[in-house]
């Protein structure tokens, strides 16, 4: 076969013409093409008040370049979808979770464009850039966008995420007041009152708190505004708890909810709250995904012969895990069906209840196990709730749900 040098390389007399290579052909494949994509990446870094876009063309070789800063409004984000739309054909859209929430997102989805939300924690970074700008950022997010190097989210409805909003407000007002309660009893510790008449914060140590008298009005003041702002933060976690309650019944995730609370130790509250931060369990293809996902299994630093295990990894939803980290309490105590549980199961299939007692009688005889075996209780109680999150994942995922549903 005859050959000519062509830019150094030699090839095959049929591959090219004066023109040099046929359209259509590949320079290493002869008679084979690679099929370019034909489809345009648009990287967004989005901020309170302005969003930076950057582009990338499809094919490996394709130009990654930044484009322009926008204000973060509806209509220029509209303004500027249709400007690329009109130039590159296909769009797809990338940007970062945060603060900004899922608006983006279902703006851009209802414009009939392809758009995935990413998580930031499990972006690709080089240890030795030093250099971060929002235009460096928009950049690089394309071209890892373009070769599919980025962890997408699940992005819930619009009245999951309401929900999710409810739950999140009530567990805020839980952490106001333990702040309030802290308050108090550091008040009264620093004067000298101490309650050592049993546990705090039930009606006899309330009734105690009701007696004490300071002698300086400023004093006496401080006080009663503490205990009034502490009952105030009770109350707003009564309200909201109330709340979710009465708002259940029309969420379309309720009867996963009602599943979930044949499980020991998850009760209403505690039901609602794990389907609201997990979403649809149907994502996790098995147990080890959400257990993973809750950040409920142990971190390694393994290498050649060497095999190092340490805590928790704490990865992923902190709200979720201590849901079942204080579910798992219950689990010290022997294995039984009480009157609430009996209760929750009587409107449940056959095939939920089963798998809530066989999961009740593993549990219990496994912290009992452990806890002979001379672990500390914080450490039994997390492996109770990581294998607790295993059970869930069965029930939330389990036929007989999608049945009633």
């Amino acid at each position: 076969m005859r050959r000519y040098v062509l830019f150094g390389w030699l090839v095959p007399r049929h591959a090219t013409t004066r023109v040099g290579r046929r359209i259509g052909q590949s320079l290493m494949h002869g008679e084979r093409a690679i099929k370019q994509s034909t489809t345009t990446y648009v990287a967004m870094d989005t901020h309170k008040k302005t969003i930076s876009v950057a582009i990338a063309d499809g094919g490996r070789r394709g130009e990654a370049r930044f484009i322009g800063e926008i204000p973060s409004r509806p209509e220029a984000v509209t303004k500027m979808v249709d400007r690329l739309a009109q130039k590159h054909g296909k769009l797809a859209f990338c940007y970062e979770a945060g603060p900004c929430g899922y608006g983006l997102y279902r703006q851009l989805t209802a414009l009939g464009h392809d758009c995935v939300v990413i998580a930031p924690s499990l972006v690709p970074t080089r240890p030795g850039d030093r250099v971060k700008t929002d235009r460096r950022d928009a950049a690089t997010q394309a071209c890892l966008f373009r070769s599919g190097e980025l962890t997408p989210v699940w992005v819930p409805d619009d009245a999951h995420e309401a929900m999710r909003d409810l739950c999140r407000a009530r567990q805020a007002s839980v952490e106001a007041l333990r702040r309030a309660r802290q308050q108090v009893s550091g008040f009264l510790l620093r004067h000298g009152r101490i309650y050592a008449e049993g546990k705090h914060w039930t009606r006899k140590h309330r009734s105690w708190l009701a007696a004490q008298r300071f002698e300086h009005p400023a004093r006496q003041i401080a006080f009663e505004e503490l205990v009034q702002a502490m009952d105030e933060a009770a109350a707003r976690r009564d309200r909201l708890a109330k709340q979710m309650e009465e708002l259940l019944p029309s969420w379309s995730l309720a009867k996963i909810v009602a599943a979930i609370q044949a499980l020991r130790g998850i009760a209403a509250i505690s039901a609602i709250t794990l389907v609201a931060e997990i979403g649809d369990f149907k994502r996790f293809a098995n147990p080890r995904q959400l257990m993973a996902y809750l950040g409920l299994t142990p971190s390694e630093c393994s290498s050649g012969a060497k095999t190092a295990r340490g805590a928790i990894t704490k990865a992923g939803n902190t709200r979720a895990r201590r849901m079942l980290v204080e579910s798992a309490w219950t689990y010290r105590l022997p294995a039984r069906m009480g009157a609430e549980i009996l209760k929750r199961n009587e409107v449940l299939p056959q095939a939920i209840k089963q798998i809530a007692w066989k999961a009740q009688a593993r549990l219990c005889s496994r912290y009992r196990r452990l806890a002979k075996a001379g672990k500390p209780a914080n450490v039994v109680c997390v492996a109770i709730a990581r294998e607790l999150a295993a059970f869930v994942w069965a029930i939330a995922t389990n036929d007989a749900v999608a049945v009633t549903a």
